[in-house]
């Protein structure tokens, strides 16, 4: 199984580029991921992931998202190669997104807040069509 779930800060604003072949829409950019732990007398540390997000998402991605806010991405590992004009061979390992969310809390007059807060397959906290909670009184916990 080949699943990620990220939750960190854009680095910078997505960067879009369409591909040759068909035009297909590719948005770019890096999350910031604190590490979860921190040695006594030492700053806390940060991971910084390449993320790529295509078609639909990727334009949702580019539309919405900005350096500095905090989003969650759900996606999987992806490693390519290729070869550069000199003949040196580049190893890239990135996430290739599939669902996107905001996780910052809405502010007044933040765009982000009159759209749903994600874009992919489910929305969060949805099971399905087949499960729907009407009341809190409705969970087992």
């Amino acid at each position: 199984m080949n699943k990620v779930i990220l939750m960190g800060r854009l680095t910078r604003d997505p960067e879009v580029r369409y591909t040759q072949t068909n035009n297909t829409l590719v948005a770019s950019f890096s999350l910031a991921i604190n590490r979860r732990f921190v040695r006594q007398g030492e700053e806390r540390q940060a991971d910084f992931i390449n993320i790529v997000a295509w078609s639909k998402l990727g334009e949702f991605c580019s539309k919405y998202f900005k350096k500095g806010q905090q989003v969650g991405i759900i996606g999987r590992i992806q490693t390519r190669t290729w070869d550069d004009d000199q003949g040196t061979k580049h190893y890239v390992t990135e996430v290739v997104a599939e669902e996107a969310y905001f996780a910052d809390s809405r502010r007044d007059g933040d765009n982000a807040g009159t759209f749903e807060n994600t874009f992919g397959n489910t929305a969060p906290g949805s099971m399905g069509a087949d499960f729907e909670v009407s009341s809190s009184d409705d969970l087992p916990f």
